[in-house]
């Protein structure tokens, strides 16, 4: 993991009020830093996180599908043809399965 440019430290000669800002500064990192561990060692939320993710990819994908077919003149005919060959497929199944028992 490679650490930003550091900051310089006081040096021997440096006043109260540069120590303390130092010190502060310290901290406000340590939090940020104590944070970013935290939210990535929470799996759970990762989890969900990521799964709305893919959701929203997923649903903006198929609306793009189902504007792309709306507007192609050749789609209100696909989508019925292809109902009628999987519907066909089933009825041919079952007449074959029927048949062997």
């Amino acid at each position: 993991m490679s650490q930003p440019d550091p900051r310089p430290e006081p040096g021997p000669d440096a006043g109260i009020d540069d120590i303390q800002s130092d010190i502060a500064e310290t901290r406000k990192e340590l939090g940020e830093t104590v944070e970013a561990l935290s939210a990535k060692m929470d799996v759970k939320q990762r989890t969900k996180d990521k799964a709305a993710e893919t959701k929203d990819a997923v649903v903006d994908k198929a609306h793009a599908v189902q504007h792309a077919t709306l507007d192609d003149g050749r789609a209100k005919v696909t989508v019925p043809a292809a109902t009628l060959v999987v519907a066909g497929t089933a009825v041919l199944v079952w007449f074959l399965w029927r048949r062997r028992r």
